[in-house]
């Protein structure tokens, strides 16, 4: 397969993208913004703070030079901490318009409550050539080779259509979807319910609560995502329930990590400093909370894990809180 795809972010889920493209037969180049860091990993080859031990191929330029990294490109996967995609795109500026643009990020911008291919349109100063990649896909497995299923969205088909050509391998399937805003909402909203079921485990609920949870969660992310105009069947593909499913009950979730450890009685600062890896789901939190009480939108376990994270709130009184809500039909999903 000919041409070359820049990944622009150099963590763990960027890597995997990278890895995923290069398998595939595409030349890659990943961009970090740190010198320092960028010429270690491009020397040694391990990008050892974010997926150390997985051996990076000789033939994938690793650069924080802007000029370098955009050399013969003809699309590229932004794959940036939500709350850092403004300051690292406008490194590129209009440099990128023109191109294929496909974010592999996960949540929304706490100041803006933007989606990331919102604030890249802004960035960029064109939405015409913009896509989400997005799924049940934790770094640590997909870059090794393990079997992942995707979902590339665009409102263009063809631009969905050609990041499932550019990423597919006997190692990843992926499948196209139009709704770019249900898939990109999918992978945000899903970090929330993470945490939730990392505080459940922190507090030893055990299967039936979390099972419970994640089953309510899920709909609560596709009633948030139908205000947004998603649509909800795309809630219980692959980038709504899959990708919700393997973040609740995987080893490898940070999100789900974070919420076991606010479980088991540690603050929400004291584990933010511990990490440089991101845990999106307590920015994105912070958004939607504020985000669906101005929609009207009832989202039950989002705000009390709001109240866990920011309020300080007892997870053992957010559970009876929940459990002593007004009865109601499994199929009511308006609340």
């Amino acid at each position: 397969m000919s041409g070359k795809s820049l990944v622009i972010g150099d963590g763990g889920w960027g890597m995997a993208i990278a890895l995923s493209l290069h398998r595939a037969g595409r030349q890659t180049h990943v961009w970090g913004f740190d010198p320092a860091y960028t010429e270690e990993v491009a020397r040694t080859r391990d990008n050892r703070k974010f997926l150390g031990g997985i051996p990076i191929p000789e033939d994938i330029l690793w650069t924080s030079d802007v000029d370098a990294a955009l050399e013969g490109v003809d699309e590229v996967y932004s794959v940036v901490p939500t709350q850092f995609i403004r300051p690292t795109f406008t490194r590129f500026g209009d440099r990128l318009r023109g191109l294929p643009l496909y974010s592999a990020s996960k949540g929304l911008e706490l100041s803006t409550l933007q989606r990331p291919t919102q604030i890249l349109a802004e960035v960029i100063g064109d939405d015409s050539m913009l896509g989400v990649v997005s799924g049940p896909s934790h770094a640590e497995e997909t870059a090794r080779g393990l079997a992942t299923s995707l979902v590339a969205a665009a409102k263009n088909p063809a631009l969905a259509e050609r990041a499932q050509e550019h990423l597919a391998s006997d190692a990843v399937r992926a499948y196209t979807s139009k709704d770019l805003v249900g898939v990109e909402l999918g992978g945000a909203l899903k970090n929330i319910i993470a945490l939730g079921a990392g505080i459940a485990d922190g507090i030893g609920l055990g299967d039936n609560a979390k099972a419970a949870l994640v089953s309510r969660g899920l709909v609560e992310m596709a009633r948030f995502g139908e205000a947004q105009g998603a649509q909800r069947e795309t809630f219980f593909g692959l980038s709504g329930a899959g990708d919700l499913m393997v973040t609740c009950y995987s080893q490898h979730s940070r999100n789900r990590s974070l919420g076991e450890a606010i479980g088991r009685g540690e603050k929400l600062q004291e584990i933010l400093a511990k990490t440089e890896k991101v845990a999106e789901g307590v920015w994105t939190c912070q958004a939607i909370h504020g985000a669906a009480d101005r929609l009207g939108v009832d989202m039950p376990i989002t705000s009390q894990v709001y109240a866990i994270l920011f309020e300080e709130n007892d997870p053992r009184q957010a559970v009876r809180d929940l459990m002593t809500r007004p009865a109601r039909a499994e199929r009511d999903f308006s609340s």
